[in-house]
């Protein structure tokens, strides 16, 4: 489970329920007690679990049973029931199921497109890439996790990946070439990786061969100064295929990861060019899934 601050868990409760239920006290059943079951009315992969579990004890309610994050739930199945009085599953209620219908959603379509990129190409996994709404990363992160992928970059301070707006103050690509000798090193443990069209992509792995030729013949000597991945962004199928091709042949170590409309309809065929990961926003974009409640006296 991803880490979820109490600061975001009170901001999610405080959208829908700044004071009280006003409705539960007018019409005075505040203080009966009851259930509330969650249930969906189509199949998805559910998500936001523990994240519901948590603002359901803030608000009163005891979460009594529950299905995981990541289960395959088929349409009219129930995966959660809580109790508490009338006014705690009031306040619960939407609060709980916007978090289940929209993380369930990412979730579900994460899922979709993991699968069909390892029925193709079991070694080519889905990036979720930061094109995320504001403040509600985690949520978000949390259920690309329950689909089965991966975050692409969670943040800037992660990875290095060179971009051409990083490039203009470096005078240039050719410029960044001649420096990889003295950017190496300073990435220690990091990855390196740059943002490039397949021309430049080829230059580097080229750059990557003769490095490591030059490390060899110097017995280590001379270190290694390649760079570890390449991200390519907008190439067709056919042409990202191409040059997958030539260059596994040229440095078959080197890391590819394809990006730019990537989306569940052609996933399949960007993962079956061989690539090692495929950057995309898809998932972000799903429509929540239809979930509601049932609520009974106890």
């Amino acid at each position: 489970m991803v880490t979820v601050s109490d600061e975001l868990i009170d901001r999610i409760i405080a959208e829908d329920v700044p004071y009280f239920d006003l409705t539960s006290h007018v019409l005075g059943v505040a203080e009966q007690q009851g259930t509330m079951e969650y249930f969906t009315r189509e199949a998805c992969v559910l998500a936001g679990v523990e994240i519901v579990e948590r603002i359901a004890c803030k608000l009163g309610c005891r979460v009594v049973d529950r299905a995981a994050s990541g289960d395959s739930l088929e349409a009219g199945q129930s995966f959660m029931t809580m109790e508490g009085s009338a006014a705690a599953l009031h306040r619960a209620w939407k609060v709980c199921l916007n978090v289940f219908d929209h993380c369930s959603a990412v979730a579900t379509k994460t899922r979709a497109m993991t699968d069909a990129a390892h029925a193709v190409n079991p070694a080519c996994e889905i990036l979720a890439t930061r094109k995320s709404m504001p403040g509600v990363k985690s949520l978000l992160i949390d259920a690309v996790l329950a689909g089965g992928a991966f975050p692409h970059r969670l943040g800037l301070s992660e990875t290095v990946l060179v971009f051409d707006h990083h490039l203009t103050f470096m005078g240039g690509f050719e410029k960044f070439v001649e420096q990889l000798p003295a950017i190496r090193p300073r990435c220690a443990e990091k990855k390196l990786f740059v943002e490039v069209d397949a021309q430049r992509a080829l230059q580097l792995a080229r750059f990557n061969a003769e490095s490591m030729r030059v490390c060899a013949e110097s017995d280590g000597r001379v270190p290694w100064a390649g760079v570890d991945g390449v991200q390519v962004d907008k190439l067709s199928v056919d042409e990202l295929a191409d040059l997958v091709k030539q260059l596994r042949a040229i440095d078959p170590r080197l890391t590819i990861v394809a990006a730019g409309g990537v989306n569940d309809k052609n996933v399949a065929a960007y993962a079956g060019t061989g690539v090692d990961g495929l950057a995309t926003t898809a998932p972000y974009t799903a429509k929540p899934i239809d979930m509601s409640v049932r609520m009974r006296m106890r």
